[in-house]
């Protein structure tokens, strides 16, 4: 995330960009700057991570609550304590109820194109949105990376034109005041209904990128050898590479395994999960973090709650592995799959397994 910050400081320095760098002295302040800004009507972007996002966590609300478009550059890393830089998803879901679009990618090129996707999806949706990448393993790691033109991308996001405008001196308006128990709750009712409808601007703006520029990215899941599975694994970011390569190597023993890699995860796509699940007999869900809720990890349990008005839900079960940057070899992969099917053929198993850590 520092590097992020930094390369870009030199696209400014060497005027490659005509924009305003703001350094600042903590994240609370990067965000409190940014509201500011994108209230004035600018277009606004940062980047953070770890315990950076978690200190700027009370201005998330603030930003989300007052319809900011910012877009945040967010890599993902394990909070402290005990201290650790490397990778888990617990600052992100520290972060998912704050009203954000949280779109989670799986390597560098995905995380290059999903910022430039999310400019114009938070400017439509009048949300803001954070773009995540696995800490190390994406962030230092070397990638073939699909860059556009400038120009390509200055015509794609176009020009932002803002809600309102703060500071027009003949119509004066009041931004962030005190909202008691009066209009509260209808102003959060509006703000509920904005990430419902950030559903189909997601859609449409994915779909509009990949038929102007030639490609294929999935809008809210991918679905991998899906068509006949019996039995599937649910994963997120990078480790559904390693997925895939597990799910391939148990096809090629006849296994009727596939792989969903879950891509949006606010707004929670509860219905297109419910139609990639709808046939299979068990499933298998990944989380990079815990909610030490004694109920397993975020993603698990949303999905679970997902699934339960289908008429016939597939057994499942929840792997919470890679706390603090452990490593997902090859055989933890495959030995996910093998208990899923399990699961699958009617073994009783626990509904949380934490894979990967010492007894």
């Amino acid at each position: 995330a520092t590097e992020i910050v930094q390369i870009f400081a030199k696209y400014v320095s060497d005027g490659e960009v005509d924009t305003e760098f703001v350094a600042v002295e903590s994240e609370h302040s990067a965000m409190s700057a940014c509201i500011g800004a994108s209230a004035a009507g600018a277009r606004v972007m940062t980047g953070t991570s770890s315990q950076g996002l978690a200190l700027m966590h009370e201005m998330l609300y603030i930003a989300s609550g007052l319809r900011l478009p910012i877009v945040l550059a967010e890599v993902n890393r394990a909070l402290s304590s005990p201290i650790n830089i490397h990778c888990d998803h617990s600052d992100t879901m520290g972060s998912r109820d704050a009203g954000w679009i949280q779109i989670y990618c799986e390597n560098a090129n995905e995380g290059y194109h999903t910022l430039i996707q999310a400019v114009k999806i938070a400017e439509t949706a009048n949300l803001p949105v954070m773009v995540t990448l696995d800490g190390f393993i994406i962030s230092h790691g070397m990638e073939v990376v699909e860059a556009l033109e400038d120009h390509e991308v200055q015509e794609f996001v176009g020009k932002r034109r803002p809600l309102y405008n703060l500071l027009d001196t003949e119509n004066p308006i009041m931004v962030g005041p005190l909202d008691l128990p009066d209009y509260y709750f209808e102003h959060k009712r509006q703000q509920i209904e904005a990430m419902i409808k950030a559903k189909e601007v997601i859609k449409n703006v994915i779909e509009e990128y990949n038929r102007r520029f030639g490609f294929d990215f999935p809008i809210f899941l991918e679905e991998y050898r899906m068509d006949d599975a019996e039995y599937a694994i649910l994963s997120m970011s990078s480790a559904a590479g390693t997925m895939k390569e597990a799910i391939d190597i148990k096809r090629s023993q006849g296994e009727k395994v596939g792989l969903v890699r879950l891509k949006v995860f606010r707004p929670f796509p509860y219905e297109v999960l419910q139609d990639a699940f709808r046939k299979v007999k068990a499933i298998g869900v990944m989380d990079r973090a815990d909610s030490l809720n004694t109920m397993g990890g975020p993603v698990f349990n949303e999905v679970r709650s997902a699934l339960y008005e289908l008429q016939n839900r597939p057994r499942i079960m929840n792997f919470v592995f890679g706390l603090g940057g452990r490593d997902f070899p090859m055989e933890q992969a495959l030995y996910i799959i093998d208990r899923v099917k399990e699961l699958k053929d009617g073994k009783k198993l626990p509904f949380v397994e934490y894979v990967g850590v010492r007894e």
